[in-house]
Parts: C-alpha cells; sequence; structure tokens
C-alpha cells in the first residue's frame, strides 16, 4: 500500500540556502535538501483503489491559481521536547484556499478529515533528544533569516515508504495551477 500526501516542491536555489541551515545541533536528523516540500495534506496508507481515486479527485483542482510562497523564519514544533526545525511560510491566501479545497475533496473520496490544524513550513530537521534551550540557541546562533520566495506553479502528489520520515519522497503526479 502507498503511503501518500499532497505537497508542493522546493525550488532547487531555495533548497540550496536552506540546506545552508544545517549543522551544529546534536541530536539533529537533518532532511536532504531533494526532500524539501511543504505539505499540504498527509493521506497516509491506502489501497491501490483509493490511491486512484485520490489522484482522480485532486484533478478537479487545476483551476486554482498560481501563487508565491515565502519562507520567512526558523521554528520548531514539540514545545519543550522539540521534534522538529523548520523553515516557516509567511501567511498565505492562495495557500490557505488551495489547502482547504484539498480537505473538502479528499473528504469527499472518502478519506477522514484532517487532525490537525494545517501548518505550512518546510521540515530541516527531526530532532531527538535535543533540549528547548539548545535549539533556541541554535535559531538564535543561525542569525537573522533572510525570507526566500519562490512562485508555485503545480502542486504534487507524493508517495514515500513507510519509515521514520525525511524521504525518499516520490512524485506520483503533478497538478498543474491556472496562470
Amino acid at each position: 500500500m502507498p503511503r501518500l500526501f499532497t505537497g508542493l516542491e522546493i525550488p532547487t536555489d531555495v533548497g540550496f540556502a536552506l540546506s545552508l541551515k544545517r549543522g551544529g545541533l546534536s541530536g539533529a536528523r537533518w532532511i536532504d535538501p531533494e526532500n524539501y516540500h511543504i505539505t499540504l495534506r498527509f493521506i497516509g496508507d491506502v489501497d491501490g483503489q483509493t490511491a486512484d481515486e485520490v489522484a482522480d479527485s485532486l484533478d478537479r483542482l487545476s483551476n486554482s491559481m498560481r501563487f508565491e510562497v515565502r519562507l520567512t523564519h526558523l521554528g520548531t514544533f514539540g514545545g519543550d521536547k522539540p521534534r522538529a526545525l523548520y523553515a516557516g511560510v509567511d501567511p498565505s491566501e492562495a495557500l490557505t484556499r488551495l489547502q482547504a479545497a484539498q480537505e473538502r475533496v479528499l473528504q469527499r473520496a472518502g478519506l477522514p478529515a484532517e487532525g490537525r490544524k494545517f501548518v505550512p513550513h518546510v521540515t530541516l530537521a527531526r530532532l531527538r533528544g535535543a533540549g528547548a534551550e539548545e535549539v533556541a540557541r541554535f535559531i538564535a546562533d543561525a542569525g537573522r533569516f533572510e525570507p526566500l520566495s519562490f512562485p508555485v506553479g503545480r502542486f504534487v502528489l507524493y508517495s514515500s515508504k513507510d519509515s521514520v520520515g525525511g524521504g525518499p519522497y516520490v512524485v506520483e503526479q503533478s497538478y498543474p495551477l491556472a496562470a
């Protein structure tokens, strides 16, 4: 059964700029730049028929408009026990609309509702055993985060192996957005 999710690809130049943040944080398992992405909707492990229905359902969203994404800061998930370091995305109405439209379409296809709030981000590292103070110091030492912007001309349906996370991810299908 494939493990599926939808997302936005990160252009190579933006991925390179993000990769320069790597290193110097104990307990970090750094994500390879070619696996950087912004998850729109985690779908999970599905059978072949459901995977086909998901792919067909997402086709209906190709009339969504293109937009720009802007990465603006470093952050963490996990509070006092940080579990991930990420590059945060500036709030965007177009991005929120696309994600909400995917949620509606996938629920109509029979998938359960996503239980977590949508927080767009690019995971840079998974953390194990790193303390909140150490991570805060790392973010402070990383210096000013120069915003990184890029145009979004499509979203993709990714598959991944059942693993600890971090890839490799395979683009199963792409969905161009309207100009």
